[in-house]
C-alpha cells in the first residue's frame, strides 16, 4: 500500500532533480565534493528507498557536501538503518 501512495511523490522529486541537472546545475557549478554528486545520490535514494526516507538521505548529503564537510566516493545505502523512523526523520541521514 505505501509504495503506491509513495510512486507519484518519488516521479515529481526524480523529475525535478533531473530538470536540475541538466538545467540551473550548469549555472551554479559544478563542485560537489563527492563521488556520485549530491543530485544523484538524491535521485538513487529516492528512486531505492522512497519519496520521505531518500528525500532525507538526499538532505543529509548536501549538509555533508559543505567546505570542511565529507569527501570521496559515498554510495546510497543498500538498507535504511535500522534506527531509522518516519517520525524522526533525522535518523535516516548521516549527518557528519
Amino acid at each position: 500500500m505505501w509504495r503506491v501512495i509513495d510512486w507519484p511523490f518519488k516521479l515529481v522529486a526524480v523529475t525535478l532533480i533531473q530538470i536540475y541537472r541538466y538545467t540551473l546545475s550548469a549555472f551554479v557549478g559544478r563542485t560537489c565534493r563527492h563521488a556520485p554528486t549530491c543530485s544523484e545520490f538524491t535521485r538513487d535514494a529516492i528512486w531505492q528507498h522512497g519519496f520521505w526516507p531518500g528525500g532525507w538521505m538526499g538532505l543529509a548529503r548536501v549538509v555533508r557536501c559543505r567546505p570542511g564537510g565529507t569527501h570521496g566516493y559515498d554510495p546510497v545505502p543498500v538498507f535504511v538503518p535500522q534506527r531509522a523512523h518516519w517520525f524522526a526523520p533525522w535518523t535516516y541521514g548521516s549527518w557528519k
